[in-house]
């Protein structure tokens, strides 16, 4: 059955993806005429409706321009949604610009009759149900939630001409617009006032604030700086891409280019960089935030001192005849960005004075988030390139971007380079949030919790940090933010399949998916195979197990499916496992689901059996906690109880403990990290309590003391070994590059759940219960 049919009792052949709705937080801007019932009493009905179709046609094409959908006109208001179909991370914020221009748009154009029309306008953000096929201009009732009403409810406590925005929106736009707080309005219906904010302009573009150390990024800053350096010697111009998604620190790794890279060879290293912010109001923006780089110009500086710096900068670059045209162009530039007729010389005057430099010493021109710039900046640096090739000048351009965007500029590959950012290693992670709790005055205790959750993302824990409490970490509204863009960046198909990943839980095959969507068996092969080479959003073992990559994206595709879609995933899902592990699960119709065949390594071992009664000799509370791990949701992958480890492996043994909260045996190897023989008979002591047989091949173990080794870890290969209890989370090793890799782990299987039962039946049986059925085998002591 068609999954929108689950959504909302109905078949939609013209559904965007497999689910006809969604849970989306969006942006609600409701618009409103300030005075409009005395108009309608003072005004005929035919200038009434000509003045409504003038303020409908002017509304409408700036919602347009934003990207925003007309969800509904209710008499002379109109409501409208940002981030209903497709989000970019900035929802909120086109939805103020909107809201803003909306009302200087009215100003500028006549109206019949006459009339000077205001609007109060309030924006709310929040979560809503959406129907994605309705999610169009006119689609009446495509959202539904109690962010509408807010909206309509702001939009009243606004001043005439003015804008007012809740606390959600407040904080998605905090540093991109102009906002001074209001009293706390009492609206009906809610329990507690509302903070609101007034908007008043668009915020001047603000560098990003770097603080603290670069933490696991030494090869690609060598990578790029190296590039820079041959730029400079060889005097041959090239091309340097830092590349990656939103919160992998592309801003964060050229502020530390720029500042570890000042001379080569003894000569200074001229820089000067330019950061586009999202939806530039002026296509030549970047290029005159170039030019106040250069000559150490602040927006605040009036005219004159702007002036005087312009002409020292250009004071023996250009011949003095030139002097005074160029200075004056550039003048133009700054005060007039958007690229009027006034600032048309602007960027060749910019270009000459940049290659003059170049002749001197050598330039590095950075452009930070290049994806959100115009046309205009490209060829702007297209020509910037071009000229500094045919004279041989030592120019560099750096340049950062999401992956999506193509190198704009086509140089041959020896004179370009794409240096791609990985998320961080666990070890990188947990110093990362380390000196982030630090420097915030939390725990360090809690970068154990943190770690499974930033998922080797920077950006993520600065986020998690700031709004990590006492509770368990939620995903923060700017994490939030950057994996919905990133989820709807990809196609319907492309979706659907990682949407059904989230729901399978941490790890998933094809068939799986195949049974979840309703698919023709082998379609899902071919799209995930995609998502792990072209999208690099899964992972993929050697068992054909895929898992995704960014734990957001995970969470905020689960949380998108509607609680009836959520229930029929589940569904399906239990029956596959169910067919997967041999049971029989009954269908919604009371008929057994059919049983599917699953491929079992050759050289797999059994599951292992466990002794009852020596199993619950061992102390109840590291016992309880493996249990409780062991049966999370993520199967205990995230499992990082120090104490549970120490007494349950190597009671009494001195060991220390990491960032990430594991524990280790000294003395250990500087190559593979391995301790001695010590930590292995500690181990295989354990086992032979639990009644297990001694481990295969003998020798050394990994550094971090092993959980069980055989516990959970299910089907897997001789000679690998797990240090959690899921069997996940392996050893860190040391590769030539310098930077921490993990092998592939060995898929979970039967015997992951098979213990967590075994372990709960001796725990039932201590206490006198009931114990649960199913798991492994318990061998009777007589």
């Amino acid at each position: 059955m068609p999954l929108s049919t689950v959504a909302t009792g109905r078949e939609d052949v013209t559904s965007p993806w497999p689910v006809r709705e969604e849970r989306r937080v969006v942006s609600v801007l409701f618009a409103d005429i300030v005075g409009s019932t005395a108009l309608t009493e003072r005004l005929d009905p035919e200038d009434i409706r000509a003045l409504q179709r003038a303020y409908f046609d002017t509304v409408a094409g700036v919602l347009r321009h934003w990207h925003g959908v007309v969800e509904k006109y209710v008499g002379d208001a109109v409501m409208a949604l940002f981030g209903a179909r497709r989000s970019d991370g900035l929802d909120a914020y086109r939805a103020v610009r909107a809201a803003l221009e909306i009302q200087r748009a009215l100003d500028r154009r006549p109206m019949p009759g006459g009339v000077r029309l205001r609007v109060r306008v309030g924006v709310a953000t929040g979560e809503a149900v959406v129907d994605l096929a309705a999610a169009r201009d006119g689609g009446h009732g495509a959202a539904s939630g109690a962010v509408t009403t807010t909206a309509a409810r702001l939009q009243e406590y606004a001043p005439a001409g003015g804008v007012v925005v809740c606390a959600a929106t407040h904080r998605a736009t905090a540093d991109l617009v102009d906002q001074r707080a209001l009293a706390p309005v009492a609206l009906a219906g809610k329990a507690l006032p509302l903070d609101v904010w007034r908007v008043t302009s668009p915020a001047r573009p603000r560098r990003p604030r770097h603080e603290g150390p670069l933490v696991g990024r030494r090869r690609e800053l060598a990578t790029a700086q190296d590039q820079l350096v041959r730029a400079a010697r060889e005097h041959r111009p090239r091309w340097v891409s830092l590349v990656g998604p939103d919160g992998i620190g592309r801003s964060r790794l050229l502020h530390e280019l720029r500042h570890a890279l000042r001379e080569v060879d003894g000569v200074a290293v001229r820089w000067c960089v330019a950061h586009c912010p999202p939806y530039p109001k002026g296509a030549l923006g970047p290029v005159a935030e170039l030019v106040r780089d250069l000559a150490g110009v602040r927006d605040s500086d009036p005219p004159a001192v702007v002036h005087r710096r312009l002409a020292a900068l250009v004071d023996g670059l250009v011949a003095p005849a030139r002097a005074t045209p160029t200075v004056a162009a550039l003048a133009a530039l700054l005060a007039a960005p958007e690229g009027t007729a006034t600032a048309t010389g602007g960027p060749a005057a910019c270009r000459q004075v940049l290659l003059a430099l170049a002749a001197r010493q050598p330039v590095v021109v950075a452009v930070d988030d290049l994806d959100r710039a115009g046309p205009e900046l490209d060829r702007f640096l297209r020509a910037l390139f071009a000229a500094a090739t045919l004279r041989g000048l030592p120019l560099a351009v750096v340049a950062t971007h999401r992956p999506q965007l193509a190198d704009p500029l086509p140089v041959p590959d020896d004179r370009r380079c794409r240096v791609a950012l990985a998320p961080l290693g666990a070890v990188d992670t947990g110093r990362l949030l380390r000196r982030l709790l630090g420097r915030a005055g939390r725990p360090a205790a809690l970068a154990g919790r943190l770690l499974p959750l930033v998922g080797g993302m920077p950006g993520y824990a600065g986020a998690y940090v700031a709004a990590t409490g006492d509770g368990e970490p939620g995903l923060p509204e700017a994490v939030r933010r950057m994996a919905s863009a990133r989820l709807d960046l990809l196609d319907d198909a492309l979706r659907a399949v990682l949407t059904a990943g989230a729901a399978l839980g941490v790890d998933f095959t094809a068939p799986a998916v195949d049974r979840l969507l309703g698919w023709a068996p082998g379609r899902a092969a071919t799209l995930l195979r995609r998502l792990a080479t072209a999208d690099a959003l899964l992972r993929c073992d050697r068992h054909g197990r895929y898992e995704i990559v960014d734990p957001a994206l995970r969470r905020t595709a689960y949380d998108r499916l509607p609680r009836a879609v959520r229930a029929e995933f589940g569904r399906r899902a239990e029956q596959w496992r169910a067919a997967a592990s041999g049971r029989v699960a009954p269908t919604r119709s009371g008929t057994p689901a059919p049983r599917l065949a699953t491929a079992r390594p050759a050289d797999a071992e059994p599951t292992p059996s466990l002794d009852a009664e020596k199993v619950s000799a061992l102390p109840a509370e590291p016992v309880a906690a493996l249990v409780a791990s062991a049966a999370a949701p993520d199967g205990g992958r995230h499992h990082h109880a120090a104490g549970t480890r120490r007494e349950l492996i190597a009671p009494g043994r001195r060991s220390t403990m990491d960032g990430a909260g594991r524990w280790s045996t000294p003395p250990a190897s500087s190559t593979w990290n391995r301790v001695r023989d010590g930590g292995t008979r500690a181990a295989d002591d354990l086992r032979s309590d639990l009644g297990w047989s001694p481990r295969s091949g003998g020798g050394h173990e990994d550094t971090v003391v092993r959980i069980l080794p055989r516990l959970a870890a299910g089907p897997r290969r001789h000679g690998q070994a797990s240090d959690t209890v899921a069997g996940h989370d392996r050893t860190v090793r040391s590769a030539p590059d310098g930077r921490a890799h993990r092998p592939p782990s060995p898929p979970a299987g039967r015997g992951s759940a098979a213990v967590v039962l075994a372990l709960r039946q001796a725990a039932a049986e201590r206490a006198g219960q009931t114990p649960p059925r199913g798991g492994p085998p318990l061998k009777r002591v007589a």
